[in-house]
C-alpha cells in the first residue's frame, strides 16, 4: 500500500499496488482508493481445426504388360522399352486441434467516498432572560471525537476526527476549549455579561484527525471548519434595597 498526494491517485503510480489516501476538500472528508494491476490473465477463446499437410505418399502404377503382335519373321528385332506412367502423389489431410488464447488485462478498481461531519447547535442556560453579571452556561451537541470505518477498493480504512472549539460571546470575549460542554451542573463553558443587550454568539469548530490502514496511522491533510451561531438577550436584574 502506498500513499499518494491528496487527490492525485492514478493508474501509473498504483500499477500492481493498492493506493489509499484520506484528505480534506471543500470541508468534506475524502477517502480515495485505487487498486491497479500490471498482470495479465489468459483466457481460452475457442478451438479451431487446422489442416496440416503430412508427407506425401508416392504410389507407383503397375506396369502395363506389353501386347504381342503377330509379325512375319524377318530379322531379329529389339523390343521397344515400355513406358512407365508418372508417379501420382496423393496427400492425406490430418486434423490437429489448436487452442487460441486471448490476453486481457485484469480489472483495476477506483473508488472515492465522501464523509460529512455533523454541524453543531448552540444551547444555553437560561434559554431566555439572561441577567447581567449572572453566568450563562453554553454548550454544543458535537462529540469530542468522531470515528468512522469505511471500505474502499476492498481495503478497510479507519478515520478519527477531533474538534477544537473557539467561542465568541459577542462582547469581545473569546474562549478556546476542546470540550463541548453541557447543561447544569456542567459549567465548563460559561460567560457573564456586564451590560444588558442582545449579543451574537458564535462557535467555530475546527476538525483535524488521523486515518489508519493495516495498523499504520497517518495525519489527515487539511482541516474542516464549521461555524454555529446563536443570539442571547441579557437584561438587568430586579433592584433590591436593603437597610
Amino acid at each position: 500500500m502506498i500513499q499518494a498526494a491528496p487527490g492525485q491517485l492514478n493508474a501509473a503510480e498504483c500499477a500492481g499496488k493498492t493506493c489509499v489516501d484520506v484528505y480534506i476538500e471543500n470541508d468534506q472528508i475524502i477517502i480515495e482508493g485505487y487498486k491497479g494491476t500490471d498482470k495479465k490473465s489468459t483466457t481460452t477463446v475457442k478451438r479451431k481445426a487446422v489442416a496440416v499437410q503430412p508427407k506425401s505418399k508416392v504410389v507407383r502404377n503397375k506396369r502395363i504388360p506389353s501386347q504381342r503382335r503377330t509379325t512375319t519373321r524377318r530379322s531379329p528385332m529389339v523390343a521397344a522399352p515400355q513406358k512407365i506412367a508418372p508417379r501420382l502423389v496423393i496427400p492425406r489431410k490430418k486434423l490437429v486441434r489448436k487452442i487460441l488464447r486471448k490476453i486481457t488485462p485484469e480489472i483495476s478498481l477506483n473508488d472515492k467516498l465522501v464523509k460529512l461531519l455533523p454541524t453543531a447547535t448552540i444551547a444555553k442556560q437560561p434559554s431566555e432572560n439572561a441577567l447581567v453579571n449572572v453566568p450563562v452556561i453554553y454548550w454544543c451537541d458535537l462529540p469530542t471525537v468522531f470515528t468512522t470505518k469505511v471500505s474502499v477498493v476492498g481495503e478497510v480504512v479507519d478515520v478519527t476526527m477531533r474538534p477544537a472549539f473557539l467561542w465568541s460571546f459577542g462582547d469581545g470575549t473569546f474562549f478556546a476549549t476542546t470540550q463541548s460542554g453541557g447543561p447544569y451542573p456542567d459549567q465548563r463553558i460559561t460567560h457573564a455579561y456586564s451590560h444588558s443587550g442582545t449579543y451574537l454568539v458564535t462557535m467555530l469548530a475546527t476538525w483535524g484527525g488521523t486515518w489508519s490502514h493495516n495498523g499504520v496511522a497517518r495525519a489527515i491533510t487539511g482541516q474542516i471548519r464549521k461555524l454555529s451561531v446563536a443570539m442571547v438577550s441579557v437584561g438587568n436584574g430586579p433592584t433590591r434595597f436593603t437597610q
